[in-house]
Parts: structure tokens; sequence; C-alpha cells
């Protein structure tokens, strides 16, 4: 009985302690760490989020870049933190990526962080330059077919990027035999776009729109199963001949493992009533992002699925991990 008592008395600390660690969330800085350059779109998700939850709370959530290795030099940074809520992770849909291409990835993304919320998704587009004399898709994969391997390149902003796996993808659903360029962003691929180093390449939406302004880059195709809002009248891949790519670039918020539960709760709420605001929501789409609304569960779940997919693509496109 004695036993029995103390148990429940523990039990019943252990909840009033847990309560009141939520209540008092956060007391002081929180930091966020963004594992891409100042500037990226990873970068601008991540810093219109951390302004509203800093007014949302009366504490600096602090924006850190830790850029390097696709994003998991900034990864592993956060993994190795403290699970006390007061280091979190801002990532993008390479968070997915890594581990399928990285052998020697420093921590585990099933492991070392929890899935606390999505933030927002946008297209890639699939783009040429103007001079290139490809008006459409289709001239794009029947000029490739004519081509000796590995006479055609095509771009996206890195290996692991988010692009990066559509691209593949997008060689596997059309059999062609296209050479992978990887550059160190969205910049220099816009750049070897337009000037005919490579001939085609995947970027998000956003960044093709800027670098579209000049009118020497075209979007031919989107990766969505929708055309997007932003160019209604640019086709899906299904609708340019492509069936079988529904890809986003998409980025959420993950925290150490062990953080306590009523903490991930706390960080869910809020993030869900920051997506919801107003003047967020129009940032998002003067930027052409979408929020994204999930429970903690379904984008655990979205984030299982995403790794799965990238897993059977790197396996049937033979990509060695680095």
């Amino acid at each position: 009985m004695k036993i029995n008592k103390l148990l429940l008395i523990l039990g019943w600390l252990m909840l009033i302690t847990t309560t009141v660690c939520a209540q008092d969330y956060p007391n002081k800085p929180v930091k966020l760490i963004i594992p891409f350059t100042a500037g990226s779109a990873t970068d601008f998700v991540g810093r219109t989020v951390a302004q509203k939850l800093s007014e949302m709370w009366g504490q600096p959530v602090e924006v850190e870049n830790v850029s390097g290795a696709g994003g998991t030099l900034g990864a592993d940074v956060v993994a190795k933190s403290p699970a006390d809520g007061y280091t979190l992770l801002q990532y993008s849909s390479a968070y997915t990526v890594s581990p399928s291409l990285y052998k020697n990835l420093p921590y585990d993304p099933t492991k070392d962080f929890i899935d606390i919320a999505p933030l927002a998704k946008q297209p890639l587009a699939f783009v040429v330059g103007s001079e290139s004399g490809f008006n459409s898709v289709t001239d794009v994969i029947a000029k490739a077919k004519t081509k000796n391997p590995g006479e055609m390149k095509f771009g996206t902003p890195g290996i692991g990027s988010a692009a990066h796996l559509p691209a593949e993808q997008f060689k596997l659903e059309t059999d062609i035999n296209a050479v992978h360029m990887p550059f160190k962003g969205g910049p220099e691929t816009i750049a070897a776009t337009k000037d005919g180093t490579v001939a085609y390449s995947f970027l998000p939406l956003s960044l093709a729109l800027k670098g579209g302004k000049d009118g020497k880059l075209i979007t031919l195709a989107v990766t969505t199963a929708d055309r997007s809002n932003a160019l209604p009248e640019v086709p899906t891949l299904a609708e340019a001949g492509v069936p079988g790519i529904d890809a986003s670039v998409w980025w959420g918020i993950w925290a150490p493992a062990g953080i306590p539960e009523s903490i991930a709760v706390k960080l869910e709420k809020d993030i869900a009533q920051v997506l919801g605001s107003p003047d967020v929501i129009e940032q998002f789409k003067s930027r052409k992002f979408e929020p994204m609304r999930m429970s903690s569960a379904e984008f655990k779940q979205f984030v299982n699925k995403e790794m799965e997919t990238v897993k059977v693509i790197v396996k049937k496109a033979g990509i060695e991990p680095q």
C-alpha cells in the first residue's frame, strides 16, 4: 500500500511539474537554427515565423544560420542540443532527403528529433533559358533522346536540395539520360540555365519567378498535382506529358527528441496560431508560399512517407550515398 501511494504521489508531482513547465515556457530566448544561408527561401520562412512567435511569447526567438553539407551541419547542432525546447530546427524538405544521400549522417532523423509542425510549401518549377529553343517539356525530352549519354545536363541548387530528387524522378519517368550538375544555390543554378550551361533546371517557384524577371528564364511546368495560383497558365508536369510526379518544396519545425510533451504540444498550438494570422498569410502569399496545416502526428506521418519515397527514388536512380 505504501509503495502504491508513493507511486501515485510521484505521478501527480510529475504531472504538476510538466504542466508548470509548459505554462512557464518560454521564460528566456529561444534559438531557431536554420541550416541554410541568410536570404534563402528557408531563411525567409523561418524568420517570418520566428518574428511572430517572439511577439506572441514576449521572448526573443533568435535566428542562427548554420549552413553547410546540405543542411546537415545545422541539424546536427540541434540534435546535440538540450531537449528543453529552447533550441529548435527549421528545415526544408531536404530533411527527408539527407538520410538517403549521406552515409555517415551525424544524427538519426527518426530518433534524434521530434516532428513539431509543418510551416509552408510551394511547387518546384521546371525551367529553361529563353534562348534554349525549348517551348515545352516535350521539346526538352525529345532533344534529350537525340543526345549521346551524358551530353545533356540539368541543374539544381545542390545535391540533397529539395529540387534534387524531383529532378531525378523526372529522369526516371521520362527515361532520358541527363547528367546532374549541382550548384551552390539558386542564383548559380539560374545563371547556368540562362547561359545554357545546363539544358533545364528544377527550382523552387519563388526563385524561378525572381530569376525570370528579366525574361531570360522560362517556367515550362510545375511539379505539383495542381497548377499554381501564382502561374495559373503554366501546366503541371502531368499535363505536360510526364505523369507520376507530385512534389513540393516544404518547410517545418523540429525539436530535439526528449523535450517535455507539454512543450511540444504548446509549440504545435502556437505555430498553428502563427500560420493562421493574416499578416503571415500575406507575407507567405507575397513569396508564393502556402501555409501547411497538420497536427504533429499528421506531420510525423507525412515526414516518414516522404523519407520512404526518397529511398525508392534514390535506389531506382542508382544514386550512391556520399
